[in-house]
């Protein structure tokens, strides 16, 4: 078996309207020369084309996906809500929740960024392949049932999850959640529930403002299965790597899941302009690697990443080939160029152990 590489140039022609960084143009906001949101799509063809130049594309097996099916998108939407979001995306575009614009065709795109997650899930858990990566996009892990925000308009996970668990192919499933923003559609999805595990690792106080306290663990059935990490602005490798060690690998080995599946974002990174982390390339390649070797060790290596956020167009397709290489677990052809000026603006030695120390006061409230 192989690593699945999903991905469709038709989800880079999703459209973000008339927006400069994340505001509305008009009034006083000028709109950018590059024009749009920082939600584009250089960053995902832009890693596309490293891998092609890298070779990396042909050690992989490529596949595309259908749209995903009404019936797979209303598991988690409710009727009103697709149709709604059909309707303007046939009349030219519009808006549903904030900072979600799209284009006309917006819909059948979503419906095909979740798609290629919901076909990567059931490639993976079926047996058809070792691990998967879905390039996505639009992004999903902010969308709630009936109110897209941040850029995603469908849940993506929780389609492909929906749909694997419909088959009977993956009764218990983890959601790890190394975007720099909180995945709080994701969570709200399966807040109530205990056969999904939710985890989300994200920059303290950045977005939502009003959601990832490590104090919501989930409620009714669901109590425990919700884990937030709230971590300091300025956490940088070690600090992630922590936190792999100390809180998400024992979380996820407790829980014992048929599969895992990662919402995949990039936005942690030094450079990235929605966040203050300062993770590297490889920091998110040994990440990886331990999720990797956890699902080896717990669910037969069944192990998806669906990529989210990331918006430096430079540097997300270094994190991003660097990521997939160790899924793939080849080679990686495409060194970091930043790797030496990186390594040295990590936190110094003393704000580095007071980060470790705040991981794992979380890790003892968490009962870790």
């Amino acid at each position: 078996m192989a690593t699945g590489f999903f991905w469709d140039e038709r989800c880079f022609w999703h459209a973000g309207g008339n927006y400069a960084f994340t505001m509305p143009i008009g009034g006083l906001v000028q709109p950018l020369a590059a024009g749009g949101l920082p939600e584009n799509p250089e960053t995902k063809r832009r890693l596309k084309n490293l891998m092609d130049v890298t070779g990396l594309t042909a050690q992989l097996d490529v596949r595309t996906a259908p749209e995903a099916s009404y019936e797979a998108l209303s598991r988690v939407h409710p009727v009103a809500y697709l149709d709604e979001f059909k309707r303007l995306s046939d009349a030219g575009g519009g808006e549903l929740g904030r900072r979600t614009p799209f284009a006309q065709g917006g819909y059948e795109i979503a419906a095909l960024s979740a798609g290629l997650a919901v076909d990567a899930v059931d490639a993976v858990a079926s047996g058809q392949l070792t691990n998967a990566y879905s390039l996505s996009r639009p992004p999903g892990h902010h969308c709630l049932p009936d109110f897209p925000n941040g850029f995603c308009l469908m849940a993506n996970i929780a389609i492909a999850i929906e749909a694997a668990q419909a088959k009977g192919m993956a009764k218990r499933v983890v959601v790890l959640d190394w975007d720099v923003h909180h995945g709080n559609g994701t969570e709200a999805i399966y807040y109530d529930r205990d056969d999904v595990l939710t985890i989300s690792m994200h920059q303290q106080g950045n977005y939502p403002l009003d959601t990832g306290a490590i104090t919501e663990r989930g409620r009714g059935a669901g109590e425990g299965c919700n884990i937030n990490l709230p971590m300091f602005a300025g956490s940088g490798h070690t600090a992630y790597m922590h936190a792999m060690e100390r809180v998400v690998t024992p979380t996820i080995e407790a829980f014992k899941p048929d599969m895992i599946i990662v919402a995949c974002g990039f936005d942690a990174s030094m450079v990235d302009p929605l966040a203050r982390m300062q993770a590297t390339a490889e920091t998110f390649a040994e990440m990886t690697n331990s999720i990797k070797a956890t699902a080896e060790r717990l669910c037969d290596g069944k192990l998806v990443l669906v990529h989210e956020g990331g918006y430096s167009e430079f540097y997300v397709p270094f994190c991003g080939h660097a990521t997939i290489a160790a899924l793939a677990g080849v080679e990686n052809d495409a060194p970091d160029p930043m790797k030496a000026g990186f390594d040295i603006r990590q936190p110094a030695p003393k704000f580095d152990a007071f980060l470790r120390q705040s991981i794992d006061e979380m890790a003892v409230e968490l009962g870790l």
